[in-house]
């Protein structure tokens, strides 16, 4: 779908919700709705028209990269020329994306309008993936794949996990990635019980799991994926806890499919884990899209009411801690489909020993 196509539906949303405009802050929103890419820039959208506010660093770069948009070149904070491109009446603001401070002074600025919070007007237009955007995803995992593929294959090679999670950006940069859609995570012994442990200047240890959280991203768009390292002989606790991980993973991957409450499909996982006697050690939700941002909806977590969709992008991704021991978890990507989904990860996910 091309982006005047997108402005048409973000139309039809702002009659829906009877709003004579919306003020997009979300640079990632901005992105999506008129293709422009910087770091300074606010989006002004009516039922029949596109303005973007930006300063003079893009006055080239944005009329070059926009589509179907008027660019509008203000003062840095954008807010001098705030009040010419903005009509009056119901206004929207995206509520999720704006500080207190930020919204007085559209307050101030825009003082003839009703400023009106809104939440997830152009997040829902995104949840569902376009054929163009899902071959940016399936690009940026094969990158993805093929990193975590080389280091599966040299091993960590008296790496710290610092110099480890280095070099797979680097490696995934020389295969064509924009860079890593976040900050690597890699994780041994112990420190894999954090989910989100940050890498440290301290070699990979023998005979322990480690956890690899890594991701390319490609033309815009992120990939995400983990995979769990033996480096040798595991401890009984570790081989129960990844061989149970695995199950739970296979066993939503096998039910992911349109249609499914993301609560229902976190719940298979979290069953097969909670009959183990593990069910204290997964303590975050299955996964959670992927697209533009590397966290976005929709999110399978417990409480997760929203029903899945074909041409959803989402991770499945369980995982098992245990403190003072080490942890695991096992993330493939997959696109929902009407009978089941297509999992983008190649990299096998049966326990693979490397060297260290």
């Amino acid at each position: 779908m091309s982006i005047p196509a997108r402005q048409a539906r973000i139309g039809e949303v702002l009659r829906e919700e009877g709003l004579d405009a919306l003020v997009v802050t979300d640079l990632v929103n901005i992105r999506y709705l008129s293709g422009f890419v910087g770091s300074n820039g606010v989006l002004v959208v009516t039922p029949a028209s596109r303005v973007l506010l930006t300063d003079s660093r893009y006055t080239a770069a944005a009329r070059t990269m926009v589509e179907e948009t008027e660019v509008v070149i203000a003062g840095r904070d954008l807010m001098d020329r705030l009040a010419e491109v903005v009509p009056q009446g119901r206004v929207g603001i995206e509520a999720e994306h704006v500080t207190v401070a930020r919204r007085d002074r559209f307050a101030g600025r825009l003082s003839g309008a009703e400023l009106v919070p809104t939440a997830g007007l152009v997040e829902g237009l995104r949840v569902v993936k376009e054929e163009e955007e899902l071959e940016a995803i399936r690009e940026a995992t094969r990158i993805a794949d093929a990193a975590l593929s080389r280091l599966v294959e040299e091993g960590f090679a008296g790496r710290t996990e610092a110099a480890t999670a280095w070099a797979l950006e680097g490696w995934m940069r020389e295969m064509g990635a924009d860079g890593a859609s976040f900050d690597i995570i890699v994780a041994g012994g112990a420190h894999g019980a954090l989910p989100h442990a940050v890498p440290r200047a301290e070699a990979i240890p023998a005979d322990t799991l480690v956890v690899v959280d890594m991701g390319a991203r490609h033309a815009g768009y992120a990939s995400d994926c983990t995979r769990t390292l033996a480096t040798g002989t595991l401890p009984a606790a570790l081989e129960e806890a990844y061989a149970v991980c695995l199950e739970a993973q296979r066993a939503a991957l096998a039910a992911c499919r349109a249609g499914v409450l993301t609560k229902d499909l976190d719940s298979v996982a979290r069953g097969v884990i909670a009959d183990a006697g593990l069910g204290d050690h997964f303590g975050h939700g299955l996964g959670h899209g992927v697209g533009l941002d590397i966290h976005e909806r929709p999110w399978l977590r417990q409480e997760g009411g929203e029903v899945l969709q074909t041409g959803m992008v989402v991770t499945i991704e369980p995982g098992i801690y245990l403190e003072g021991v080490g942890g695991v978890r096992i993330e493939d990507l997959a696109i929902v489909t009407d009978d089941g989904c297509e999992v983008l990860t190649r990299v096998p996910t049966d326990l693979t020993t490397t060297s260290i």
